[in-house]
């Protein structure tokens, strides 16, 4: 397993044009960003490989980690460093088994600390809790109380990722809760200089804890 993961985590927004959301991931990675997740619910089979491809090479370049949502076969084919599962994308033991200890294993846990202490045990490298403020992307989540972040950084060796409307303003309440990682797509990918706003994330985790 890797070691305590921290910082922006971006992930990848739906974009129709591949240059674009390649553009947008390399501005992130100017910014400093240095863990990226591919999550794409509407290319079909073969553009998401050209992407995956495209974004392996990207990361690589920055000295970055991709993780692959969903998708075991994938993070093979593009040799990734790692994946992120969701409560039926699969067993995080049998997930864990495949990866082998190098590559990175993520959890989404929602609102649920006994799922988080499940999935710490199994082997993943971080849980996610979430969403933790209202979502565009998923409107219709369970709301993850801030508590839950201090309860994880306490009883567990994972990392804890916050997910869920996160904007600049309300980061340092998740971070100084305890979160790891942020989990970000909108406030980053829709902001008028994606670089200036990644910088602005990773340096929150720069700043001393209180």
């Amino acid at each position: 397993m890797a070691g305590k993961l921290r910082g922006l985590y971006a992930i990848t927004p739906e974009r129709r044009d591949r240059a674009r959301l390649l553009a947008d991931v390399e501005a992130a990675l100017l910014g400093g960003c240095r863990l990226v997740q591919y999550r794409d619910k509407t290319s079909a089979a073969p553009e998401r490989l050209a992407r995956a491809h495209a974004l392996r090479l990207l990361t690589l370049r920055y000295n970055a980690r991709l993780l692959i949502n969903d998708d075991m076969a994938l993070t093979f084919l593009v040799k990734a460093d790692g994946i992120h599962l969701g409560r039926d994308d699969g067993n995080l033991v049998a997930a864990r088994a495949i990866l082998g200890p190098d590559r990175l294993l993520g959890a989404s846990c929602y609102a649920d600390f006994p799922v988080a202490r499940k999935a710490a045990a199994a082997g993943a490298d971080y849980v996610a809790f979430g969403a933790v403020f209202p979502s565009l992307t998923k409107p219709n989540a369970v709301p993850a109380a801030v508590d839950l972040f201090s309860q994880a950084k306490t009883t567990l060796a994972a990392s804890c990722c916050a997910i869920g409307g996160i904007t600049l303003d309300n980061a340092p309440t998740l971070i100084a809760a305890g979160a790891d990682l942020l989990a970000v797509i909108s406030d980053l990918f829709n902001a008028p200089d994606i670089t200036a706003r990644a910088a602005a994330y990773q340096h929150l985790f720069e700043e001393p804890r209180a």
